[in-house]
């Protein structure tokens, strides 16, 4: 593997998403950010605000960024923007974040859940298909979906924009984890009619608080997003034209965001440096992550899959490797859901990632011994 000649700082802990080395490394700058923040007082709508939204639209080349308070918020301002109302019906995976389903539901619009792939964890576009024929069969009329890049990998974006002409359907795409990623040598945020991103930090590019924003090349809807954000405001604030929410990134998190933006680049490559040896090296006893040749991912976590899930996690962690499960129970299968379950259609990929998907350390300041040890531990623990 290629050496790491930015890599400043190897603690002997293995960190499972870098935060707190991100940290230590950039602290200085990101100190000086805030503390210009504080002095200027603007703490609601400061110059931050703005001068981000216009870096995150440079970054990807999406003509409008509309940053809000985090992402189950972006994908709500989304929906209302795009004048879903309650009764209307939307597809979204079963198995990922509970904002794909949390954000309709609030709106009164009803979710059908769709299966993913098991390979990649994307939509699955046969049962997509396969939902659309029933659903007109049962003179449903569905509205939209909500399509989520699991792990930083983008879905098939082509046949996903074929099935959404074909059937006259809204795409709005949640890129919490893919924000940095490119399809066809393009940002994920060009091919929906409106992505969502989250800075909940743990994210690829994440803030130290909650934050989101939208992209959108329309400048209708971005209008719309920008007034429905701060209570649905014409032209003052105390002028509404919409029933809309509070849902303001504050200028402190804009400051962090500004600085770690300038590194993202950086990061990324980093982290798909660490996924190359992670695919060349892991041993085929366990399912890795399928990369795409037309895509480009941010790997904000590399997710194997293994049968032996729950006895590799404990064999990692007493080697002081720290793992996580994304995700543990399907949508369809949480309690608040299950009354929305019930289009009879199959969810079985979902279900069997629930017991199979183990995320482990990845990056932009892993260093290569680390993904070494990460790698033949793995392999030894097949080995036994």
């Amino acid at each position: 593997m290629k050496k790491n000649k930015d890599q400043l700082y190897r603690p002997r802990k293995i960190s499972f998403s870098g935060i707190d080395i991100q940290l230590d490394v950039n602290k200085k700058k990101i100190n000086q950010s805030i503390q210009k923040t504080l002095e200027r007082g603007k703490f609601i709508m400061g110059p931050e605000v703005k001068k981000l939204e216009t870096e995150l639209s440079n970054f990807c080349k999406s003509k409008f960024s509309i940053t809000c308070a985090n992402g189950t918020d972006a994908i709500t301002l989304a929906l209302m923007a795009l004048d879903f109302k309650s009764g209307d019906y939307i597809i979204t995976p079963a198995f990922g974040f509970i904002s794909t389903v949390e954000s309709p539901t609030q709106l009164g619009i009803n979710p059908i859940f769709v299966d993913i792939n098991k390979d990649n964890f994307s939509i699955n576009i046969n049962e997509l298909k396969k939902i659309i024929i029933k659903a007109k069969n049962e003179k449903i009329k569905i509205k939209g979906i909500i399509t989520a890049d699991l792990f930083g990998e983008p879905a098939n974006y082509s046949e996903l924009l074929e099935v959404c002409k074909e059937s006259n359907l809204l795409w709005i795409n949640d890129g919490a984890q893919a924000f940095g990623s490119k399809y066809n040598k393009k940002s994920i945020t060009l091919y929906s009619d409106v992505t969502t991103t989250s800075f909940f930090p743990s994210k690829p590019l994440g803030c130290y608080g909650d934050g989101g924003c939208v992209f959108t090349e329309s400048e209708k809807l971005a209008s719309k997003i920008s007034s429905l954000k701060i209570h649905g405001k014409g032209e003052n604030k105390y002028d509404n034209i919409f029933v809309g929410l509070n849902s303001r990134l504050d200028s402190i998190q804009a400051s962090v965001l500004l600085e770690k933006l300038r590194l993202f680049k950086k990061e990324i490559k980093r982290r798909n440096e660490i996924s190359d040896f992670y695919l060349k090296n892991l041993c085929k006893n366990i399912k890795l992550p399928d990369k795409q040749d037309n895509s480009y991912s941010v790997w904000s976590q590399f997710t194997i899959r293994t049968k032996n899930r729950d006895n590799l996690k404990e064999f990692l962690l007493q080697k002081k490797i720290p793992t996580m499960i994304y995700y543990p129970k399907p949508l369809n299968k949480q309690k608040a859901y299950k009354k929305f379950s019930n289009f009879n259609n199959s969810l079985i990929n979902c279900e069997e990632a629930c017991n199979e998907v183990l995320s482990i350390p990845i990056h932009g300041y892993m260093c290569n011994s680390q993904a070494e040890y990460v790698a033949e531990t793995i392999n030894n623990f097949y080995k036994k």
